[in-house]
């Protein structure tokens, strides 16, 4: 059961204290029956928020990089002078306390899910979702532009056709690294499949970013899934597409955390869905492996110098027949 909107505040509210506190943790606990025993706290001078994790024999060693936001920090802490080591995620003095208890929330119910008995699935669910939010806050906190709209859409219909297709949804939701900034939308097996979506009728513009995004060089095959939208009346809006894709991996504790992390790293968030009132319909959908060929541009065929390019480039004009999903899963190894 998700804990109450307002659980975290009243105890932030409650362990706020003058200007003369005792430097140090003011805390109380919030935990349900999770992995991780949790405290809503305060740390003296200052008194900026925190969620307290206490994860016991799972805490990660000393040497492991903790992530860190624009609007928080994740560190090592002993709350209790006593030598028990917890994680404190704290909000940074400038960072807004709607966003951040948001975010606190968000961690505190995936951690209340996870099963007591099993503190490394905590502790990775931790790390985790700090790291999904790391990623929405790096990319900013407004609604998705009209563009991220729809390149989100295309990547969520991607996901679930790669599932349909045959692929365990947590390989498929694992595999899927466009919102972490990967390579590729899709690493999945030997190769890697990157997602174009489009609302043109008129030809297939697609942008890409980088010289080595459809460059196959160190893993192949790798293919372009072009996915033509069209808007109606009767289509999907974007919270739908992300509901629908919740319920498919529903049951399934691995997918639903990992999904979970890479919708809020793309910049989705659950509060922003009224503002997504666009409805589409797939009209086409096109998987095209990258070959001799077809238009793009690498590191190895641009002229010594050239460092780095984005291009775009008419998917319409790109030689070779289009393929299954299945079928480009066979191929990747994936399946």
């Amino acid at each position: 059961m998700a804990r109450p909107s307002d659980e975290l505040a009243i105890a932030w509210s409650s362990l706020a204290g003058s200007a003369d506190v005792a430097e140090g943790w003011r805390s109380a606990q919030v935990s349900r029956h999770g992995a991780a025993m949790l405290h809503a706290g305060r740390r003296y001078p200052g008194g900026t928020e925190a969620l307290l994790a206490r994860f016991g024999s799972a805490a990660p060693p000393a040497a492991t990089k903790l992530p860190e936001g624009a609007g928080f920090r994740i560190e090592r802490v002993n709350p209790g002078a006593d030598g028990v080591a917890w994680l404190a995620l704290t909000r940074k003095p400038d960072a807004s306390l709607e966003l951040f208890s948001t975010m606190a929330r968000d961690i505190a119910n995936a951690l209340d899910a996870c099963p007591a008995a099993d503190e490394p699935r905590g502790l990775a669910t931790l790390l985790g979702r700090v790291r999904a939010w790391q990623e929405f806050m790096r990319k900013g906190t407004a609604p998705l532009s009209a563009e991220a709209e729809i390149g989100l859409f295309g990547e969520l219909a991607a996901l679930r056709a790669l599932i349909e297709a045959g692929i365990d949804a947590a390989a498929a939701c694992e595999a899927w690294a466009g919102p972490f900034d990967g390579l590729r939308d899709f690493e999945i097996g030997t190769g890697g499949i990157e997602v174009k979506s489009t609302l043109s009728s008129a030809g297939f513009p697609a942008r890409v970013g980088k010289l080595e995004q459809l460059d196959d060089a160190a893993r192949q095959p790798l293919f372009v899934a072009g996915l033509r939208l069209r808007q109606t009346e009767r289509g999907v809006s974007l919270p739908e597409a992300v509901e629908t894709i919740r319920d498919i991996v529903m049951g399934e504790q691995h997918a639903e955390r990992l999904l979970a992390e890479r919708v809020i790293a793309a910049g989705y968030f659950d509060d922003h869905a009224s503002q997504y009132v666009r409805r589409f319909e797939l009209a086409e959908a096109r998987v095209l492996r990258v070959a001799e060929g077809f238009p793009r541009m690498t590191p190895w065929s641009v002229p010594p110098g050239v460092t780095r390019a984005s291009y775009d480039i008419d998917l319409d004009k790109a030689p070779g027949h289009s393929v299954s999903f299945a079928e480009a899963l066979k191929e990747l190894k994936a399946v």
